[in-house]
């Protein structure tokens, strides 16, 4: 039988979602906890989506499969075994075709940005001094424009095995709060890097080191930006993620 997790996960301490070699992630994290509580040692666990060491989220979904009976109290002994910064909200059976990867079609990202120093969120918030002189303005122009499009190679991290640079986007924009500015983004699906290389492009922009025309130029072209800023991980959080069969 097939069952979805939904879970959230604080990612400073981990290199990503997926499992990787001599590093600790939060697939083989969960994966472990799984296999001994349900004393299940092939279990294995298929998650939504990547996500790079350091960044965080706040709604994620995987599935499993598994043929036995949960144990009494299984969830709350799977939440007490695992560490602090992993939560499990809820374990569900679906349809034994429904995939946690392929059937999503609607992801959102925040990213969070700050000038002011916070000591309570450094793992959390991207702390960017120069970020309080850039021109919003331009910021939320060059986020708009990327309504525009639906081809982002220029957004595509290099040496991604991307087979197509195609992505539907439904939102871009930026929120400008006292002290804290998030970088709202909703597309069927994301390229490698793809959300902290439009972060730093549109700070880039906000500076004055890029031209809204050269983004333009970039997209229409589909080739890599004059001046490529990746911004930090830590202040990236994947949001939501949406299925039809959980909507219907």
């Amino acid at each position: 039988m097939r069952y979805f997790i939904e879970l959230a996960y604080n990612g400073a301490a981990y290199h990503g979602w997926q499992v990787q070699p001599k590093q600790v992630s939060v697939q083989e994290t969960i994966t472990h906890a799984l296999s001994l509580i349900l004393r299940s040692p092939e279990l294995e666990i298929m998650g939504c989506g990547r996500t790079d060491t350091g960044v965080h989220a706040s709604e994620y979904f995987a599935h499993f499969d598994f043929t036995g009976e949960f144990p009494k109290g299984f969830l709350s002994r799977l939440n007490k075994f695992l560490p602090k910064d992993i939560a499990i909200r809820r374990i569900f059976p679906v349809a034994d075709d429904q995939h946690a990867r392929f059937d999503a079609h609607y992801r959102a990202y925040q990213y969070h940005l700050t000038w002011q120093k916070d000591p309570f969120r450094q793992d959390t918030i991207f702390h960017l001094h120069r970020a309080q002189h850039c021109d919003q303005a331009l910021m939320q122009e060059a986020a708009a424009l990327l309504l525009e499009y639906n081809e982002f190679l220029p957004f595509c991290k290099t040496g991604s095995d991307a087979k197509t640079m195609h992505c539907e986007l439904f939102r871009s924009e930026w929120e400008f709060n006292e002290g804290e500015w998030v970088y709202h983004i909703a597309a069927n699906r994301f390229l490698r890097g793809m959300v902290r290389l439009i972060v730093g492009m549109s700070i880039s922009v906000g500076e004055g080191k890029l031209t809204i025309a050269q983004v333009r130029q970039a997209l229409d072209k589909q080739e890599h930006l004059p001046k490529s800023l990746s911004i930090a991980p830590e202040g990236l959080f994947l949001t939501e993620v949406r299925y039809a069969f959980l909507e219907a």
